[in-house]
């Protein structure tokens, strides 16, 4: 959320918008970017299938010379293709080995003694929770619960660094990532295992929109689309960091210690990392606000008078408008409907695609490598992407494109993973561009004074988008095209609900909720840059920008 203070445009041009004491800001919060990347996506390598049968060892006891294979023939049905059951055997009997081998088998159960795995696979969280079977569900449910920690982190530590400041939240949710990032890989049981997760994703959303909110109250209005694209980008690369350390370190336990040990070399943060001059002065600690606006000044080598930095005074919050106004007027009742449909559906297809890579049949760490690869052009091919075809036109077109690949995979063989592969990159790249256009469009459609209840209302059907992503995935069971069909359907309606909206690209943003006005009044009749998120405000000329944001 961003603070407004009397005199803050002359000030931070005395400051610099865009000097080396932001530029060091910008590089501080691209460090916790690679953390984020590991925590969204590593259990994905953590459970990856392997085979399995039930444990029948009970036939030992009358049979202890029986070669393996005469075991497994014995105790074992086979399915259809004539393979063993990986789930079933038959029920353990009291006889001897000889009247077992004269009469056979015949009544069934599910495994009750446990499960036997190749011996060579390193342990991962499959083999030593057991996460096959009955069991298996329990992999998807837990990646929901994690999704359920960041919804549960944004609406925890947003207004409590508005209460008690950036600086000291976003070394809590350090603090917290490391501790529980760590213990994760000491967890006795699978539900502990959850729970731990849950802590770490409210940690990830502490992070993520804590630095990011700091960033954007001390980077200059003309530059921080750069430094909001240079955070997207590190994401991406944590991605394909993520896929090479997996790569090299096959026990879940390592691998879990090895991406979350190094986020407590940030604990130097204590010592450098600045508090939020914006946010000082508003809570009138002006003296603290100075000391940080002088020590900012010196690093850029540029000075402040004296004169000016006594300017410098607390102001109140001016008065937002109610969160009923968007569904109260029709036109703010449509937008909000529309964008929340089209956040939640971007958040699910893309959540989809991603959490599904061990399921699109090539290697999982190359198509990881090229999952997190192709965000890159993504997110820098947006800007353009805005600029020539508007934002009604691209937000609309990439989430169709993202449905319609999603729909294509559905029809496509199992026997051919290269082509399910490639449309799976495809998507992701429409995927994340649609995402990055959804961050500009919001913030241009709705007022400046619910500007924030919009964005935020969005953010949250993107996080409930995110938490049932992985349940979708379940549905698998009736059909492996179900969820891939769930998936492309609900982007593209949501894709063609974003054709009722008003273009906003060339047009400066509503400061009120314009009653009686069409969205398309309240959006027309101006010329700005608002892509950049930037509104002017008509009374004052002050910049006003929506930074409460949501990192996915």
């Amino acid at each position: 959320m961003q603070l407004p203070m009397s005199g803050v445009g002359e000030i931070w041009k005395a400051v610099g918008d865009f000097g080396p004491f932001q530029k060091w800001l910008v590089l501080l919060t691209l460090f916790p970017c690679l953390s984020v990347a590991f925590h969204q996506f590593c259990q994905l390598f953590m459970v990856q299938h392997v085979p399995h049968r039930c444990d029948t060892g009970w036939i030992r006891a009358v049979g202890p010379n029986l070669t393996e294979e005469e075991q497994l023939n014995l105790t074992l049905p086979r399915d259809a293709d004539g393979a063993y059951e990986q789930c079933s055997m038959y029920s353990p009997v009291d006889w001897d080995l000889g009247s077992i081998m004269l009469y056979g088998l015949n009544a069934t159960e599910k495994c009750s003694n446990g499960w036997v795995y190749p011996s060579a696979q390193p342990p991962s969280l499959l083999t030593e929770f057991d996460l096959v079977c009955d069991r298996k569900d329990l992999n998807d449910i837990s990646q929901s619960i994690y999704m359920m920690g960041l919804f549960l982190g944004s609406m925890i530590f947003g207004p409590l660094s508005d209460r008690i400041g950036r600086r000291p939240v976003i070394l809590i949710s350090i603090f917290l990532q490391g501790l529980f990032g760590v213990g994760i890989a000491f967890v006795p049981h699978f539900y502990v295992y959850m729970a731990f997760r849950c802590v770490v994703g409210a940690s990830v959303s502490g992070i993520t929109m804590t630095i990011l909110a700091l960033a954007t109250e001390w980077v200059g209005v003309s530059s921080r689309p750069k430094a909001v694209l240079i955070s997207h980008c590190c994401f991406a690369i944590g991605q394909m960091i993520l896929a090479g350390l997996s790569y090299g370190i096959r026990n879940w336990r390592l691998l879990q210690i090895a991406g979350s040990a190094p986020i407590f070399a940030l604990f130097f943060y204590i010592w450098v990392l600045p508090e939020s001059a914006r946010w000082l002065a508003t809570k009138g600690r002006i003296e603290e606000a100075k000391k940080v606006l002088q020590k900012a000044a010196s690093i850029n080598k540029r000075t402040i008078s004296p004169g000016l930095l006594e300017q410098l005074k607390p102001e109140k919050q001016t008065k937002s408008g109610s969160p009923l106004d968007l569904f109260r007027k029709k036109h703010l009742r449509k937008v909000t409907l529309i964008m929340s449909c089209a956040w939640f559906v971007n958040s699910l297809v893309y959540y989809g695609l991603s959490l599904n890579v061990t399921n699109f049949g090539l290697d999982i760490y190359l198509t990881q490598l090229a999952f997190g690869a192709v965000e890159i052009p993504a997110r820098i091919g947006c800007i353009f992407i805005l600029q020539w075809f508007g934002r009604k036109k691209s937000q609309a077109v990439l989430l169709l494109l993202s449905g319609l690949v999603c729909l294509i995979i559905t029809g496509i063989p199992e026997d051919q993973p290269v082509t399910t592969t490639v449309l799976a990159v495809l998507g992701k790249f429409a995927a994340s561009a649609s995402f990055s256009t959804s961050y500009v469009y919001s913030a241009e459609l709705f007022p400046t004074v619910v500007r924030q209840t919009g964005v935020g209302l969005c953010s949250m059907s993107a996080r409930l988008a995110g938490i049932v992503a992985p349940l979708t995935l379940l549905l698998g069971r009736y059909h492996r095209a179900v969820p891939m069909a769930v998936f492309g359907s609900a982007p593209v309606v949501g894709g063609l609900l974003c054709l009722l909206l008003p273009e906003t690209r060339g047009t400066d943003l509503a400061d009120d909720t314009g009653d009686g006005c069409s969205p398309t009044e309240v959006c027309e009749n101006a010329n700005s840059s608002s892509e950049n998120g930037r509104i002017k405000g008509k009374g004052g000329g002050r910049d006003n920008e929506c930074t409460k944001t949501t990192h996915f």
